[in-house]
């Protein structure tokens, strides 16, 4: 089995995140608990523990948190799992799956995309799922899906990566945010040419969607920032050609809203306040990006591998760090 872009992209910016400084600047940080520093008056708990490779995130119409696990192998070891209430034992579900990235729930059925397909499953009776059924094949053979959110109109959203660091997709569908109905029909290309699109959110109120976007990690010093973009339909974000250098090969290209870290591996993002959350897996942090001016500064350090965040109902955030297994609340103050 290739080795996959999202793997890759982990492996490239753990080798170089030692020796790449941060590019955010903000107010320094405060301990808040749990072994993290933070915004001073945040308070920082254990949420849950006992998820490896914790990877995406969900709460359902009860406020129960749903969570994937995704180990970046083939070998179906990989499941979702349901956490009642802080301090809960997580309970397994689901499990044979394989990097599920992406997590849904929408019209009572959970929706998790995983390497090359998106299933649903129905009738939770507390312990297990009476129904799976298959809503999407693809849209690449064997290809990384990643996120996956609801937008406004009821259609899934998700983010396909690119099978490569910097080459040209053979495949329409490959770089792309694309949409689907609830079914898996009317499978839509929203934007392009976008290398590992992977966290997904979408703005209440606006509809707008927010995209953290892994960058080309072959350029050496010319190597950018990973970028957080707010995406509409019939964009084309230029890769591999454009990667922000600007010029001909970015004509017509969106400007981010953000320029994150080198080599991050930027993760899941959360809205919450008139501010973006983004995780960056390689470098052990969570950043605070403002939706208005795009200014970034640090959130939340002392983080193994923050991957999946989520805004919780109760106005909490929750960051799930890959590397240990832990879901952190941050009660903000």
């Amino acid at each position: 089995m290739p080795v996959r872009p999202l793997l890759a992209v982990l492996t490239a910016a753990a080798i170089v995140a030692a020796g790449c400084g941060g590019s955010a600047r903000g107010p320094a940080l405060a301990a808040i608990g749990a072994g993290l520093t933070g915004p001073a008056g945040a308070r920082a708990t254990v949420y849950a523990t006992g998820l490896p490779t914790v990877s995406a995130f969900a709460f359902d119409a009860g406020g129960r948190l749903w969570a994937t696990t995704a180990a970046y192998t083939s070998a179906g070891a990989d499941g979702v799992w349901m956490v009642a209430s802080t301090g809960a034992t997580p309970v397994q579900v689901v499990s044979g799956l394989r990097t599920p990235l992406g997590l849904a729930w929408s019209g009572g059925w959970l929706y998790v995309a995983s390497l090359g397909r998106v299933d649903a499953f129905g009738g939770f009776d507390g312990a297990r799922f009476a129904e799976r059924r298959t809503v999407l094949t693809g849209p690449l053979e064997e290809g990384e899906n990643n996120n996956l959110v609801v937008g406004p109109d009821g259609r899934l959203l998700m983010g396909v990566s690119a099978p490569c660091d910097h080459c040209e997709p053979a495949s329409r569908w490959a770089g792309t945010v694309v949409s689907f109905a609830a079914d898996g029909s009317d499978l839509r290309v929203v934007a392009k040419r976008i290398r590992a699109p992977f966290g997904l959110a979408v703005q209440s109120g606006t509809g707008r969607l927010y995209v953290t976007m892994n960058q080309r990690d072959d350029l050496g010093e010319r190597t950018p920032g990973d970028w957080l973009g707010l995406v509409a339909d019939g964009q084309d974000w230029g890769f591999p050609a454009c990667y922000g250098q600007g010029g001909a090969a970015c004509a017509g290209v969106p400007a981010p809203v953000a320029v994150l870290d080198r080599h991050a591996a930027a993760g899941g993002v959360a809205l919450t306040g008139g501010s973006a959350l983004v995780a960056e897996w390689a470098l052990g942090r969570v950043l605070r990006v403002a939706l208005d001016g795009g200014s970034v500064a640090p959130y939340l350090a002392g983080l193994r591998n923050p991957l999946p965040v989520a805004a919780a109902p109760d106005g909490a955030l929750l960051v799930g760090d890959w590397g240990t297994g832990k879901v952190y609340r941050i009660a903000p103050g």
